[in-house]
């Protein structure tokens, strides 16, 4: 099974251009990112990737942002997600990684949306990976679960710092859940999580050395259940990002740490970590 890290776009003001170098530069293998909806602006990404001879993962936000239109309702989410697939689907990518629905709905909605959104993928013949998100339908390990069970062929983006912060414990605490979730597990968002936050300020802390450990010990149940399903592929993307997430001094709002490096580092570690793990070499 091959192992692939993707550069995020969250955080990063540059051009596609300047991503694909950053990305060269440290190891990475592709970007995710949103695909641009000007035609121009879409068709000059897809030569980026084509130059580099990188993949795409084509991230998908439902009805708004990272968080949703409260006022939205499930037929303008699975709309937005249409016209954003087509969209997207001009640059081939990899899979879709979709941010759907929203975390004040009822159970059964979310069961209802999810399966028409899979029809809706199903029609279009893409795949797609939902990420476990705060303010999203899978914002805690409980309702994911839940809809998964309903909707079984659905698959997983895990950003589990999420439920760190939203669960107030470290993930591997709820190991049923994690190793049930990690038979649809896709994609990987590498991001360190804690009990009190979505964002440790360094991975590489020492104080935060349980927290990273936690995490690690959930992807390596998505690597070894992606090896038993066959899967010849496993991603992630480094997911250290800014909007609050990177902890700052106060009064001068100066960042703790450098995000790229941040990325650059967990991407490095956890390649080593992947090999490591499934018994192959670097």
């Amino acid at each position: 099974m091959q192992f692939k890290l993707f550069k995020t776009f969250w955080g990063f003001d540059g051009t596609p251009a300047e991503a694909a170098a950053l990305a060269r530069a440290a190891n990475f293998d592709g970007l995710e990112a949103p695909v641009p909806v000007d035609g121009a602006a879409r068709d000059a990404f897809s030569q980026v990737l084509t130059d580099n001879e990188m993949p795409l993962i084509a991230e998908i936000c439902t009805a708004g942002s990272y968080v949703p239109n409260r006022s939205a309702t499930p037929d303008e989410h699975l709309a937005d997600f249409e016209t954003k697939l087509i969209n997207g689907k001009y640059l081939s990518p990899l899979f879709f990684n979709v941010m759907a629905g929203c975390d004040a709905w009822p159970l059964a909605t979310q069961i209802d949306f999810f399966k028409r959104l899979a029809d809706i993928a199903d029609k279009h013949s893409v795949m797609f990976s939902l990420e476990t998100h705060r303010s999203r339908s899978f914002f805690n390990p409980w309702v994911t679960r839940d809809v998964v069970r309903a909707v079984p062929q659905l698959k997983l983006t895990c950003d589990f710092s999420h439920w760190a912060v939203v669960s107030e414990r470290l993930p591997d605490s709820e190991w049923d859940v994690i190793t049930e979730l990690a038979e649809h597990a896709h994609h990987i968002h590498g991001r360190v999580g804690y009990e009190q936050g979505p964002q440790v300020p360094h991975p590489a802390a020492p104080e935060y050395a349980a927290a990273l450990a936690s995490h690690q010990r959930c992807w390596e149940a998505i690597w070894q259940s992606q090896r038993k399903r066959y899967y010849t592929l496993s991603t992630m993307t480094p997911e250290f990002g800014p909007d609050g997430y990177l902890h700052c001094l106060p009064f001068t709002n100066a960042p703790v740490a450098d995000l790229w490096q941040i990325n650059v580092w967990m991407g490095e570690i956890e390649r080593q970590h992947f090999f490591a793990t499934m018994g192959a070499a670097l």
